[in-house]
């Protein structure tokens, strides 16, 4: 007699898991690529908005030096001559490449400089760019800390 060895119980087949783990690495790996975005774009945005305010400083600290040299020399008041100012301003934003405005009202040169960020990640979800503005005003001043009221 042959001995009697027991049969293998069949096994139930696992339940399939039908691509429910690659559904949640496309949902991670889609929230990933969108951080990355927030933290590069995001970046590059406020740079941006440091280089607007950066080049509205520089432009209107060049406008407020177009003072009336002959009031000035006449009785040593500090005002300004507002065409000048202004073109000033405006000459130096060209000079540099900026888009942006400067006007130039009382003593002071207000400059406003537009600076479009290209979006580099964020673009893929439909986000191609963000319009920054800066503003910055200077007045003449006297000496190394007499503003003029």
């Amino acid at each position: 007699m042959t001995p009697r060895h027991p049969r293998p119980r069949q096994r139930r087949p696992a339940p399939r898991d039908a691509g429910q783990i690659t559904a949640f690495v496309v949902v991670m790996m889609a929230a990933l690529i969108l951080l990355a975005g927030l933290v590069l774009d995001g970046g590059l945005t406020l740079a941006a908005r440091e280089r607007a305010l950066g080049e509205a400083q520089e432009a209107a600290r060049a406008g407020a030096q177009a003072i009336n040299l002959a009031l000035y020399r006449q009785d040593g008041k500090l005002v300004l001559t507002p065409g000048q100012a202004a073109a000033d301003a405006r000459a130096y934003l060209a000079g540099i490449g900026a888009a942006g405005t400067a006007t130039a009202t009382g003593n002071a040169v207000t400059v406003t400089v537009t600076i479009v960020q290209p979006m580099q990640i964020l673009d893929a979800a439909g986000l191609s760019a963000i319009t920054v503005h800066a503003t910055a005003t200077a007045t003449p001043e006297l000496g190394i800390n007499g503003e003029l009221p």
